[in-house]
């Protein structure tokens, strides 16, 4: 737990950080078109408040939090972009219903991209490493279907999941049946408790179906640090229909020690007399989860046994960016069996920095 001395301190650089907010690393298509509209290049504050609680093994802790970011825009060829984090822990100590409180409040990423021609962009900072599909695309809470991260994210995303260094990203192949993107990272080891990361290296490799709305996806990444030297290897599978509200996502991962995957399903009741109907915003969700550990290890941050896990989720989207996630899961493995419920709301917000110029 943070002293009094340590949070005011980080409170103070925190306040900085609400002034460099960001959306993820994939929020490009939609800084372009906000941005052609505001015509000046206006910075995007956005982001989303939340509210979570959780029930672990009849343990109930609560957790506020708020994840401020940042587009900046810096002439056509070159944008910033930042993530950060607010979070106040309220967990159980005791038989008594007395609790702990800490704090954390730090980066996700913070990132300059400069954007040569249509196949190559480079990046460099702080940013998020790019293995699987979780760790760039699903970690912000009004993205997530779930408020915990699957089992296997340890894989590939050692320590913080960021790293400090460089990324060359782009499309390869854009064609009308298919494409392909890739991006390749070098990221070096660093200690700082708001720039924390691993010495590693490796990218990943995508094909894109538009036709299908198919996408299918491999990861690697070498880790170089001296305690935790491995070789993690991933694959990927995204299909989202376009007759039907459906998603399906799923990873695999494999690493020195352990091995696992993930699929999760939802779909929007979006059928049933549009999205805005009462029935219309309503959204199941189902995941499916499992590890297996080959050997032990404390660095891999996987389950220490062989694990499997559902989770069964209802999120319900409510007016003015306002969602409500609700779920169940139950874990087994051979050291216990639990029941984990959880409650999230979270409001989502965007805006831009001041008004921008017209035409």
């Amino acid at each position: 737990m943070c002293s009094c001395a340590c949070f005011r301190n980080k409170w103070r650089y925190a306040s900085f950080l609400l002034l460099l907010l960001g959306f993820t690393p994939h929020f490009g298509g939609l800084l372009a078109q906000t941005t052609e509209d505001a015509a000046h290049d206006v910075p995007l504050i956005s982001g989303a408040t939340a509210f979570q609680t959780s029930t672990n093994g009849g343990n109930t802790s609560y957790t506020p939090a708020v994840t401020p970011v940042l587009v900046a825009p810096l002439g056509s060829h070159l944008l910033f972009e930042s993530r950060a984090s607010l979070i106040e822990f309220f967990t159980p100590t005791g038989p008594n219903h007395t609790y702990d409180h800490s704090h954390f409040i730090g980066l996700s990423y913070a990132q300059a991209d400069l954007f040569l021609n249509p196949h190559v962009t480079l990046v460099g900072g702080y940013f998020l490493i790019p293995f699987g599909t979780y760790n760039e695309r699903l970690t912000p809470i009004w993205i997530s279907n779930f408020q915990d991260a699957p089992l296997i994210y340890g894989l590939g995303n050692v320590g913080s999941g960021s790293g400090t260094g460089g990324e060359v990203r782009g499309s390869a192949v854009s064609k009308e049946n298919y494409s392909i993107d890739y991006t390749a990272y070098i990221s070096a080891g660093s200690t700082n408790f708001q720039v924390d990361s691993s010495r590693s290296a490796g990218g990943r490799l995508n094909l894109y179906l538009p036709k299908a709305r198919l996408e299918i996806g491999t990861s690697y990444a070498r880790i170089l640090e001296h305690s935790a030297l491995a070789n993690d290897v991933g694959f990927h599978v995204w299909w989202e229909p376009s007759k039907i509200p459906l998603k399906v996502r799923s990873e695999y991962a494999h690493g020195e020690h352990s091995q696992g995957y993930w699929v999760e399903t939802d779909y929007r009741l979006s059928q049933f007399h549009g999205p805005e109907s009462l029935l219309g915003r309503l959204e199941p969700v189902f995941r499916l989860q499992q590890t297996f550990r080959n050997s032990p290890s404390s660095q891999d941050e996987l389950p220490g046994v062989d694990t499997k896990q559902t989770d069964f989720g209802l999120d319900y989207h409510l007016p003015h960016e306002v969602r409500i996630n609700t779920s169940y899961s139950r874990q087994f493995s051979s050291t216990r069996n639990v029941n984990i419920w959880e409650t999230e709301i979270v409001y989502r917000f965007l805006f831009p920095a001041w008004r921008g110029g017209k035409k």
